[in-house]
């Protein structure tokens, strides 16, 4: 099941994508009143009455051509949960671009958070934000949606506690992230977080995932991964954080991106205005934003 929030005659909604991706299917003609993406993940009554719909019978359609599609949960509960260099090939770039030594190892973790006011849905601009960054990148990776609250599970229990999955492109600015050492204002300016096109829920794909990741710049391919590759996998990263804190319903873990970004390019190769990315992972869909001029 596709879950997407969208923008219809000024009125935000969620929905559900029909099969040809051609209509989207209003909840509340089945008896959920989940206004929010973050209510309908926090509503146990609503969730069974969406697994009960009769989607073939949907009277109510909307043509998802005349919509404005959101991020799927555009006003996050709490800052996102980031993987920092969670790709071999990416934590060898990224040693390269800051011209340190790279051993091969890569015992922990690596955690940061991405401040978030609005997410940006798919087709929206991204500020450039000339004034005070040259190096804007892109990153695609694999957002996971926590569906329920989560405290001390056990990594082969990790997929019980799961909503669904999207696309999150991870815009950086790269020299305020080595500026500042730690990541989060690097990572955090306005519209910097792009999620969707919608959220697939978790019974569509096998878990974990292990579905081609791509990024293109342009319609230039950059990155080309699967994530199968993670370093740590998403039952690690939910059994370990569960086990210090309680990962909330609605919660958004993004895995971290591959190898092929612009700060790995020879010589590093930043976004500019006018630049379109599309960050697409085989299963979910296609995340595309342009530059704002």
């Amino acid at each position: 099941m596709k879950l997407l929030t969208y923008k219809y005659e000024d009125t935000e909604k969620i929905g559900i994508l029909d099969p040809s991706e051609t209509y989207i299917l209003p909840l509340g003609q089945f008896g959920i009143f989940s206004r929010t993406m973050n209510e309908l993940i926090d509503s146990p009554d609503d969730l069974k009455k969406l697994e009960a719909a009769d989607l073939e019978g949907a009277a109510e359609r909307v043509l998802y051509s005349e919509v404005v599609t959101c991020a799927p949960i555009p006003c996050p509960k709490q800052d996102i949960i980031c993987l920092g260099i969670n790709y071999m090939a990416h934590a060898e770039e990224s040693a390269r671009f800051k011209k340190e030594a790279f051993g091969g190892e890569r015992p922990y973790a690596v955690y940061f958070s991405k401040r978030v006011n609005e997410a940006a849905g798919s087709g929206w601009d991204i500020p450039s934000h000339s004034d005070i960054t040259k190096q804007l990148d892109y990153e695609a990776e694999l957002a996971v949606i926590i569906g329920k609250d989560t405290k001390n599970v056990q990594p082969e229990d990790a997929g019980d506690y799961i909503f669904g999955y999207t696309v999150l492109n991870d815009i950086s600015a790269r020299e305020l992230q080595i500026r500042h050492k730690q990541w989060y204002f690097g990572k955090s300016l306005e519209g910097s977080t792009l999620m969707g096109p919608w959220i697939v829920t978790k019974d569509e794909l096998e878990f974990p995932p292990k579905r081609r990741i791509t990024s293109t710049v342009n319609g230039e391919l950059r990155q080309d991964s699967n994530t199968e590759l993670l370093i740590f996998s998403i039952q690690h990263v939910i059994s370990e954080l569960s086990m210090g804190m309680t990962l909330k319903a609605g919660t958004i873990i993004s895995m971290g991106t591959p190898a092929g970004v612009g700060m790995g390019m020879e010589p590093p190769t930043f976004l500019k205005a006018g630049d379109v990315v599309e960050c697409w992972i085989e299963g979910i869909g296609a995340l595309t934003n342009r530059i704002a001029d």
